[in-house]
């Protein structure tokens, strides 16, 4: 059923970025499906789940190979195991925390990401109230221990959850213990090098984008509102 992937982009600049952004939504979908029985999905099929076109499935999973066999759908257990070693996500991922405020408690209280591979491992503040406190069973480390600590554990990943004043230079620090993937969900867009990558969330934002579709002029809450 399965077709054989074609050899990977040598490069992982060559996939757009917006292409790498969808593949957990395709990760997610494949899991539901297989979690519901279902062995093969026609890209229309996998296309009505996460509301994208089947021509833009085709065309996002042409960047890593050929998967399956045109009349004849997707292996859901192939394709979503593809995805997964594509992503890395067949490996556990150490993170590290910096900032332990009440978003940061929260992140490091979550119990979403162990499951999918991502195992927070430290976490960092510049309170000396915060540190030495126990949470979700991680004890906070002060800020001068950040390069020892991250080394001594193998973070690979950083997620920063401080105030915007102090996003710069947290992500500087970063960047100078070899951090590389950094999550940040400080309300600026801070400044690194090309090779580290810096994914910026912002719920405020993202409310702010929402507000667009209920105040146009055209917007289905004012046409319901209306009648």
């Amino acid at each position: 059923m399965a077709a054989r992937p074609a050899q990977l982009a040598a490069d992982a600049t060559e996939v757009p970025e917006v292409v790498v952004s969808r593949l957990p939504q395709y990760v997610r979908a494949l899991t539901r499906l297989t979690q519901q029985g279902i062995t093969v999905v026609s890209s229309q099929q996998l296309g009505d789940l996460i509301q994208m076109t089947p021509a833009q499935i085709r065309k996002d999973l042409s960047y890593f190979g050929r998967f399956g066999k045109q009349g004849r759908g997707y292996s859901v257990k192939y394709l979503l195991g593809e995805l997964r070693r594509i992503l890395g996500l067949d490996q556990e991922w150490r993170v590290g925390l910096v900032g332990v405020g009440r978003l940061g408690r929260a992140i490091l209280s979550y119990p979403g990401f162990a499951p999918e591979g991502f195992k927070v491992v430290a976490a960092f503040d510049a309170d000396p109230r915060q540190v030495g406190q126990m949470v979700a069973g991680i004890m906070v480390q002060p800020m001068h221990r950040l390069g020892e600590v991250v080394h001594e554990l193998g973070v690979r990943i950083a997620i920063v959850a401080v105030p915007a004043s102090q996003a710069q230079e947290v992500v500087n620090r970063l960047v100078a213990c070899d951090v590389r993937a950094i999550v940040n969900y400080a309300p600026v867009s801070p400044q690194a090098p090309a090779h580290v990558r810096v994914r910026n969330i912002d719920p405020v934002m993202a409310l702010q984008s929402m507000t667009y579709y209920l105040t146009a002029p055209n917007s289905a809450a004012k046409q319901s509102a209306s009648r």
